[in-house]
């Protein structure tokens, strides 16, 4: 009772001290509870959606994926004639049976043909309006679709768009574009995470999606009275072709939750991943804070001692303060994760995706999970300066007002850090001089953890020699001052090194990852600059196949001397070492794709490829199959005939663009591949005639104006969507990491709080013998900018070795361009020097306004 009534009075005493290290532990546990909420809320929504918007039974047509429609290479649905909706009505136990058809390989624009798909990655979905929908959507307003010229949308996309009645939209499928105005708008009844949804009538939906009437995607079934859906499902089945697929309502649900969880899982484990970089930060401060509270309570505890507390109450008592520290950070952090959890949801509103606070989950696990991660994480971070209180000898502190120096733990950290850093160091060794991507990562992980936890150790001693430089720099531009603030900063290099230690991870992460960034774009540049000899693609950035009246479009443009097709049929074949590869794919082009990709092989002539009955394959496939140039290879091809290919080429696996790709041309998989079954191209690479460039580019685009759901690129334009690409990546990495920041932030503030309360006495009596207001200020801010630039130092060093380490395991898959983004690294390191003037900013102003005469009387 007696070690918690100090533990008590002490942490209420320096209540104001422990503050900061309060913040660090709420948004640590904040960031992984409202994590916690965020994805279980999504989880929720979406199982609320899916198991409300199944149907008893669900048939679905051959082909189709368990979790509902697989687009076919022609860009229409699976299909299944209307007579098995006749089929599945006679069977015994079903109360009723709808058909219905739907397709997400779609684009809707408005009549000034821009798009309406969500831009939040949620799918366009176009189908016909049907009683199961009935059952989770309320038309709001007008009417269902009565007719080829009408549509309803959905509310959301209907309010993010402006949508009212009467306006005109576009519908464009494989098919072709069908408009039709909307004739009502429709709510639905539970939470849409924000997919785009458009109705039309059954058989307009029939004619627009698939090209033919009499044909649907699924048959929705509703059991009769005292009927189960297994037993449903089973009479079903046993009725109809086992080719269909035939799914209970929970299975439905099940495929389709499955599928959204994958995505949510790996948010999920970033996001902790995250939050567990901002926990190793504040363990920093944690430490710092409860090191300098024990130095600064040498006497008082020296007291304690004298009079008869012993070793291990002293230690209980410094870490019962932790135990408050935590318990109280924690229980603040998990109402602040439900609060962060209700701000992701609107921020993912804003961004198109929405989630409904109605279905806002906070299972009993995560306040759990918070409370005992915060508190464990406080507590075992102030377990090593409560076993320096303990060890605290009352003669000792009774005579010196700070506790002593231990020079043989000094010499045992150094060396344990040169250990670790040493090995870490050839873990990156071995990961760079890697023979295979695989190997090189273990060691690549091994390296990174280990030289991180050496320049951790390995801090202090670091800080006294990084530190004199950095003061040699800058700080002596200030003169006598700027020395002060470097003798502040080297008069405890524990604490400046573990101050600037967790400013350094995030740094470090930052530096790393701009470098893997800046490299994969400078290197799928140089791929683009040194194999793509066409002038422009033509791609859906929608996933959507190329339809052949936009072929002929794009071939009709002026100024345009060639356009290559490019289509990807899926085949199975048969190696001359007798083995079956089943679910490869052979990349069908025109001879022309030669010279439109100008990719290098290790025996043949890729040209060769595209001669009647030929093909090419990868080198990894080549040397595993035992397949040289002249081998004989079978390839049956999906929905066509087995065709016997004659090897001509085998290309290189050392290219980024197209790898493991194996060739033919069109003309061979024709022969083999129905006219009716041979999917649409995927791709269109367009050359300008000689000079033309300029011009073809813009005859391109007006020839393909009527056909929104494709963008033309030059390979300037194909270059900056890569970059933008990798560029929002890293943005949103970022900002995940400003987390840890922060935190590391508030460790440099803490510490020079705390270290302005243990010189009081210093600052009274330099302010006694004339140093002014305005001088004191400016030599706090210049140790913070020293610890900061310290950490900023250390960090972007080790951050651009560990990306440098990793861009060589990218270059074993053909990423081969090392490039360091010096203007991020230098803002970076600028912007740590406005870190350190910004967090002084506080602790600078309360050392300014101290009394003189009572700092100099302060014990």
């Amino acid at each position: 009772m007696t070690v918690m009534k100090t533990s008590m009075r002490n942490f209420f005493a320096h209540k104001g001290r422990m503050a900061l290290s309060a913040v660090a532990v709420v948004l640590s546990v904040a960031f992984v509870c409202g994590t916690l909420v965020f994805t279980d809320t999504m989880n929720t929504t979406f199982d609320k959606l899916f198991a409300t918007t199944a149907s008893d039974v669900t048939v679905s047509a051959k082909g189709a994926s368990d979790s509902g429609e697989t687009q076919a290479g022609n860009g229409k649905p699976p299909v299944m004639p209307a007579s098995v909706l006749g089929e599945v009505r006679g069977v015994d136990g079903v109360k009723s049976a709808e058909g219905t058809v739907f397709s997400t390989s779609v684009t809707v624009v408005d009549a000034d043909k821009d798009s309406l798909s969500p831009t939040s990655g949620a799918p366009t979905i176009v189908g016909n309006w049907n009683a199961n929908d009935a059952r989770t959507m309320k038309i709001t307003s007008g009417a269902a679709p009565r007719g080829s010229g009408q549509i309803m949308v959905d509310a959301d996309t209907a309010d993010k768009h402006h949508l009212g009645l009467g306006d005109e939209i576009g519908v464009i499928t494989a098919v072709g574009t069908h408009k039709a105005k909307v004739s009502g708008i429709a709510e639905f009844t539970v939470t849409n995470p924000g997919a785009a949804i458009f109705y039309l009538d059954t058989k307009t939906a029939q004619q627009t999606l698939v090209g033919e009437r009499g044909v649907y995607t699924n048959i929705n079934v509703t059991a009769a009275s005292g009927v189960s859906d297994a037993q449903l499902k089973k009479d079903v089945a046993a009725g109809l072709d086992s080719a269909y697929k035939v799914q209970t309502a929970k299975e439905v649900a099940d495929a389709n939750a499955e599928d959204v969880q994958g995505f949510l899982g790996v948010m999920k484990y970033a996001m902790l991943g995250f939050a567990g970089i901002a926990f190793l930060v504040g363990i920093f401060l944690i430490i710092n804070t409860f090191s300098m509270l024990v130095a600064q309570r040498t006497r008082e505890i020296g007291l304690m001692r004298a009079i008869g507390s012993s070793r291990g109450q002293v230690n209980r008592s410094v870490l019962a303060e932790a135990l408050l520290l935590g318990f109280s950070g924690s229980v603040l952090g998990v109402g602040a994760g439900v609060g962060l959890a209700i701000g992701l949801m609107k921020l993912m509103g804003m961004m198109g995706m929405h989630l409904s606070t109605d279905d806002l989950t906070v299972a009993w696990t995560t306040p759990v999970v918070g409370l005992v991660l915060g508190v464990v994480v406080t507590v075992l971070a102030a377990y090593l300066p409560a076993r320096r209180a303990g060890k605290v000898s009352p003669m000792a502190a009774l005579r010196d007002a700070g506790a002593p120096a231990d020079a043989r733990a000094g010499r045992v950290r150094v060396l344990l850090g040169l250990f670790l850093t040493g090995a870490g160091g050839y873990g990156l060794y071995l990961a760079a001089a890697a023979d295979k991507a695989s190997e090189g990562s273990l060691w690549l992980g091994g390296g990174v953890v280990l030289t991180l936890i050496g320049f951790v150790v390995i801090g202090p001693l670091l800080a006294g020699g990084v530190v004199r430089v950095i003061s040699a720099v800058l700080l002596r531009l200030f003169g006598p001052v700027g020395r002060m603030a470097e003798r502040n900063a080297l008069r405890n290099p524990r604490r400046t090194g573990a101050t600037g230690a967790a400013l350094m991870i995030g740094l470090a992460l930052v530096a790393c990852l701009s470098v893997v960034g800046s490299s994969m774009v400078a290197s799928a540049t140089d791929q683009l600059d040194k194999t793509v000899g066409t002038d422009f693609i033509v791609q859906s950035d929608r996933g959507q196949p190329i339809t052949p009246q936009a072929v002929e479009a794009a071939k009709s443009a002026k100024d345009v001397e060639r356009v290559t097709e490019y289509k990807v049929l899926d085949a199975t074949l048969t190696t001359p070492d007798g083995r079956t590869s089943k679910g490869e794919t052979i990349n069908a082009a025109d001879p022309s794709y030669a010279q439109d990709l100008r990719t290098e092989t290790v025996a043949g002539d890729l040209s060769d490829a595209y001669r009647p009955d030929s093909m090419s394959v990868f080198e990894g496939f080549a040397k595993k199959h035992r397949i040289e140039v002249g081998s004989k290879v079978e390839v049956d091809f999906k929905d066509g005939s087995t065709a016997e290919l004659t090897v001509r080429a085998i290309t290189s696996d050392d290219v980024v663009i197209d790898k493991g790709a194996m060739y033919a041309s069109i003309a061979t998989a024709a022969r083999y591949v129905p006219a009716d079954k041979m999917p649409l191209d995927v791709l269109l690479f367009a050359s300008a005639k000689d000079g033309q460039e300029a011009a073809a580019y813009k005859s391109l685009k007006a020839a393909l104006h009527d056909y929104p759901q494709y963008t033309v690129r030059d390979q300037t334009d194909y270059k900056q969507a890569l970059k933008d690409q990798i560029g929002q990546l890293l943005n949103m990495i970022y900002g995940l990491l400003a987390l840890a920041v922060i935190v590391a932030i508030l460790g440099v503030v803490n510490t020079l709080a705390l270290s302005v309360v243990e010189r009081t006495r210093e600052i009274g009596l330099m302010r006694a013998i004339g140093l002014s207001r305005r001088q004191l200020r400016r030599m706090i801010r210049l140790e913070s900018v020293v610890i900061a630039l310290f950490g900023a130092l250390l960090g972007l060093g080790l951050g651009m070795g560990w990306g440098a380490t990793a861009q060589k395991l990218l270059a074993l898959e053909g990423l081969t361009v090392l490039e360091i983004p010096w203007p991020t690294i230098t803002a970076v390191f600028v912007a740590s020097a406005f870190v350190g003037l910004f967090a002084a900013l506080v602790p600078a102003f309360r050392a300014g306004r101290m009394n003189v005469l009572n700092a100099i009387a302060t014990e």
